[in-house]
């Protein structure tokens, strides 16, 4: 589970840097959503990988190394909303400045 779960952050990273590296701002802003997408599971991850650990309050368990963190799951939430907003800025900027300029391209003018 831990290897496939690094394997995917890698892919996801290695994509998102690819991405943002293009010269298309479209391009930009799916990079950067892999980027968010990596780092989100990246912290997920932090929280330890736990099947089947106990809910923050239950009966019977008094360790507190049996419940599972919620912690990490808050953190990520959050960064979800934050990412979604930001795209959303992002795509609107990316329309206008494709509307002023007639091109996709981040420095705003075609190569020849």
């Amino acid at each position: 589970m831990e290897l496939t779960l690094a394997i995917a952050i890698g892919v996801l990273t290695g994509s998102g840097v690819w991405l943002i590296l293009r010269p298309r701002t479209y391009q930009l802003v799916i990079g950067l959503s892999l980027l968010s997408y990596a780092v989100n599971l990246f912290i997920f991850a932090m929280g330890r990988l736990r099947v089947g650990a106990a809910p923050v309050l239950a009966d019977g368990v008094t360790n507190p190394a049996d419940y599972a963190d919620p912690v990490p799951q808050a953190l990520v939430l959050t960064a979800i909303v934050i990412g979604f907003a930001t795209t959303a800025l992002l795509l609107v900027v990316l329309l206008v400045s494709r509307g002023l300029t007639g091109s996709d391209h981040v420095d705003g003018r075609e190569s020849r």
